[in-house]
């Protein structure tokens, strides 16, 4: 991207992606939401239906199934966490002032 040269469209890139995750989808058994997911013999791809753009952007700007869900793990997970938060600065607090003292000490 230094020179502004991109070497692969956005479509070229989903296909790509379309490829590489389905038959690892159908591996782990997993099921897609998309009834025109169907592989196509003569190209070696997968084809997908219609992208709905809408529900991307609204999904995008946090109205996503999962994101209040996510957000309420990550707080929990933040608060949870506090006390290793705490226990890292207390310890360079104690660093810095033996660091401190250190110069000191020697003459």
């Amino acid at each position: 991207m230094k020179w502004k040269i991109k070497r692969f469209s956005n479509d070229d890139l989903r296909q790509k992606f379309v490829d590489a995750t389905v038959p690892q989808g159908h591996y782990l058994g997993l099921t897609f939401p998309d009834p025109d997911l169907q592989f196509d013999a003569s190209t070696g791809h997968w084809r997908f239906g219609d992208i709905d753009w809408s529900e991307f952007k609204r999904v995008l700007a946090g109205d996503g199934p999962c994101n209040r869900q996510r957000l309420s793990t990550r707080s929990e997970a933040h608060a949870e966490g506090a006390w290793v938060r705490e226990a890292a600065l207390a310890y360079a607090n104690k660093r810095a002032a033996r660091a401190e003292l250190a110069p000191s000490a020697r003459k």
